[in-house]
């Protein structure tokens, strides 16, 4: 079982200068920021020959003219990595892994819905939590909707 430092050097040496911030707060946590260029080829990396496959869940954040993307990826011994890149709001897009990590299906489909983020190469970006007839370009956790009129338009739908 490797411990949360030797991981972190192993990805801090195929990286390069391709990541941005790097923290280990406690054991068995690490959060990373790769630029949105090498983001992929870090995920590969982490799945192959770190063993991260299991994705408990991506996180979105608006962040005001950027979306924040956080994979949370979690080894078998419980050590978790959170791998996070940046997108400009105005063209939010990335490609899928659903690819390397089949369980983001679903994952990329509510971040698709809830921020308005693009998976290029999903397969299905149909809804998948919000009500039948809700308007195709709100997207109910960016900033720039507030809750009333969010409100007003469920009550509409």
């Amino acid at each position: 079982m490797e411990k949360t430092s030797e991981i972190s050097d192993k990805l801090k040496k195929h990286l390069g200068d391709n990541f941005v911030e790097m923290k280990n707060p406690r054991e068995r946590r690490i959060f990373l920021r790769v630029k949105r260029e090498a983001f992929r080829e870090t995920l590969e990396y982490s799945v192959n020959e770190l063993g991260f496959k299991h994705l408990s869940t991506i996180t979105g954040v608006d962040l005001g003219t950027e979306i924040e993307l956080l994979y949370h990826m979690v080894l078998n011994d419980g050590i978790v990595l959170t791998l996070g890149f940046s997108v400009p709001k105005e063209k939010a897009t990335t490609r899928t892994i659903t690819d390397l990590v089949p369980s983001a299906v679903l994952y990329e489909r509510e971040v698709h819905e809830l921020l308005g983020v693009g998976f290029e190469g999903h397969p299905n970006l149909i809804p998948l939590i919000l009500p039948e007839g809700w308007p195709k370009d709100v997207y109910p956790l960016r900033k720039e909707r507030q809750f009333e009129e969010l409100r007003k338009i469920a009550l509409e739908t």
